[in-house]
């Protein structure tokens, strides 16, 4: 079997090293593409190092661009690499621009299209995302949901003939990779502490950074905080704060470049808490056992909301200390699997196959 994934932001690195490595062991083709949408090192490259992936097989350098012409770009370019790659499967990963360049590129000349991280939903047709998530699934031949809510919502669409629980990859790599980190801990930026209290931060989704009014009242939100706030800046929120002229540290704020896997691993485990409008943050923190505030009006991972540990604050209006300092329940749950998504994956696509 030959599979080819479509990759292009930082989830989709961490997502796609548990699946590599599951077919290559299991004697399959993969061949990876990158879209290039995220291409600054701490971003892109650094995961590919840090997870044990290879280089990609092609790099297409599309980089920043308004989402139509992102799109669009990605979409000439892919059609290209599937037709002289010729596999069986493309995979595509989540929720980005780069999964619904590979969608409609696999649909428009008859390509099997798989779909990692299908039926997951905001409900938010505000969110790129969510539109890209939706397409991507109705277009797809294969749906890999990650829970048991997401196989759901894809059986309330008129899609559960074609739909798997197969459990969420990304807790594959999270349970891998913090196991190397207890054994041999990374070493963290110059400037960050051990011992203190703090809390760790980020945000990048369009709708928080793209308007000057929001974004100062995140950011002010941050800064007010009576706890240390450690904001891992993403290349979006730099460029935009610098754009409207906000300074990112101020108040309790501490700003730090993107980190590493293992160094993003190694705050979690640290902090007492995480802000975020981050998707796969909300559940990393979640499988560290790290409570959660997200600056969001909703969550696609609703059993971080239902179990107790991730509170929705859109309008920021809950104190970050005493969301902090609450109780948080003992929880034994795993609505994101066991370890074996990237398994179950490479057993769907052969069966299918």
């Amino acid at each position: 079997m030959k599979v080819l994934s479509v990759v292009g932001a930082r989830p989709q690195f961490i997502k796609l090293a548990p699946v590599h490595k599951a077919l290559v062991r299991s004697g399959n083709e993969h061949v990876i593409i990158h879209t290039g949408q995220h291409y600054d090192h701490s971003m892109s490259e650094i995961f590919f190092e840090d997870l044990g992936i290879p280089a990609p097989g092609e790099n297409l350098s599309i980089g920043s661009a308004s989402h139509a012409r992102q799109t669009g770009l990605m979409l000439e370019a892919l059609e290209t690499s599937i037709l002289r790659h010729a596999p069986d499967y493309v995979l595509a990963y989540g929720d980005t621009n780069s999964t619904l360049a590979a969608a409609l590129a696999s649909v428009k000349i008859h390509q099997r299209l798989a779909h990692l991280e299908a039926g997951l939903r905001s409900f938010n047709r505000l969110m790129p995302e969510e539109h890209n998530r939706v397409l991507t699934d109705h277009a797809s031949d294969i749906l890999l949901a990650p829970t048991e809510i997401a196989y759901n919502n894809l059986v309330n669409e008129g899609l559960g003939q074609r739909s798997y629980v197969v459990g969420d990859v990304m807790t594959d790599v999270l349970l891998e990779t913090f196991k190397k980190v207890q054994q041999n801990p990374p070493t963290m930026p110059t400037e960050w502490s051990i011992g203190s209290v703090f809390v760790v931060a980020t945000i990048h989704r369009q709708e928080n950074t793209d308007d000057p009014v929001r974004l100062r009242q995140i950011i002010e939100y941050l800064a007010s905080s009576q706890m240390e706030i450690r904001l891992i800046v993403h290349p979006r929120l730099a460029a935009k704060a610098q754009e409207f002229g906000l300074d990112l540290r101020i108040g309790k704020i501490t700003p730090y470049p993107a980190l590493a896997y293992p160094q993003l691993l190694t705050a979690l485990s640290e902090a007492v808490g995480v802000v975020t409008d981050s998707g796969g943050l909300q559940k990393e923190a979640f499988l560290m056992r790290t409570p959660c505030i997200t600056v969001r009006t909703e969550t696609e991972w609703v059993e971080t909301v239902s179990l107790g540990w991730n509170v929705l604050a859109p309008n920021c209006d809950v104190e970050i200390s005493q969301v902090f300092q609450g109780f948080y329940p003992p929880t034994d749950s795993a609505p994101f699997g066991d370890g074996n998504a990237a398994s179950r994956v490479v057993e769907v696509l052969s069966h299918n196959l």
